[in-house]
């Protein structure tokens, strides 16, 4: 069961937030927040995360793609997505050209590459080789630092670590099997990378910016890879209205249309 919820105006313009590898969907309330008075915004926890937890799986990036376009229930969107969840917002603009008319990602691994490095901390989570639990803790301790991880509530902890499944099994494919090609993305994609972030990603966007046949590639000062949660604002000016106009329509008419102070 793929757990979800929706904010703003029941007719205006579709717009679906998608997390990354062991996030949820509140990660990205904060940019839900900036868009919901123009647009109706859904945000879900991906299979094995947050409320769309626990999952047996699988976790290979069709079935993602199918919990995506089961959100969708057949109403076409602008999908916004930070780190994995860019790649599913890619791969069912590919499967679902019909539907998706727009995306914006930020920072999304391309861990299929050759060239993308092993040192990672998403790399280092799918070549583990010990238990998944202790595999979900490593990756949460790269990201979020040991000293915050140790301050987690222990439940917070144990949550995390069973979302270990999920992640392991989400990683290897991606790293496995390219889940998109560019040659099947029809609409606009803006691809956003921090100036403060590693190298692999900045050079990431700017090869999907350029595949692509409608790209464009957006760098945000002073920003790293949690973009969407530290500068929210600075994430939906830069990226995501931008995209908004490239997609036209009702989308870029409900763009215009600023909100009030945040």
């Amino acid at each position: 069961m793929i757990w979800s919820e929706v904010a703003g105006p029941a007719d205006a313009p579709l717009v679906v937030l998608v997390h990354g590898t062991m996030d949820r969907s509140t990660g990205m309330l904060k940019v839900s927040r900036r868009l919901d008075s123009r647009f109706r915004v859904v945000r879900y926890d991906r299979r094995g995360y947050g409320r769309s937890a626990p999952h047996d799986g699988p976790f290979e990036m069709s079935s993602q793609v199918d919990d995506l376009v089961s959100v969708l229930d057949g109403r076409q969107a602008v999908l916004v997505a930070h780190s994995y969840g860019g790649n599913v917002a890619m791969a069912s603009a590919a499967r679902r050209p019909d539907l998706i008319q727009g995306v914006a990602l930020f920072e999304s691994p391309l861990s299929w590459e050759p060239w993308w490095p092993g040192s990672t901390a998403g790399s280092a989570a799918r070549a583990g080789t010990g238990e998944e639990g202790d595999a979900a803790e490593a990756f949460m301790r790269r990201m979020i630092g040991n000293r915050r991880w140790e301050t987690l509530p222990e439940r917070t902890r144990l949550t995390r670590r069973a979302e270990g499944k999920s992640m392991v099994g989400e990683l290897r494919d991606l790293h496995e099997n390219a889940p998109w090609s560019a040659a099947d993305i029809m609409c606009p994609v803006v691809a956003g990378y921090g100036s403060l972030s590693s190298e692999h990603h900045r050079e990431g966007m700017r090869l999907v910016s350029e595949r692509v046949r409608r790209g464009v590639v957006v760098e945000l000062i002073g920003v790293r890879h949690d973009a969407p949660l530290s500068h929210a604002e600075m994430f939906t000016t830069m990226i995501v209205d931008p995209l908004m106009q490239m997609v036209g329509g009702r989308w870029a008419q409900a763009a215009s249309i600023r909100a009030g102070s945040y």
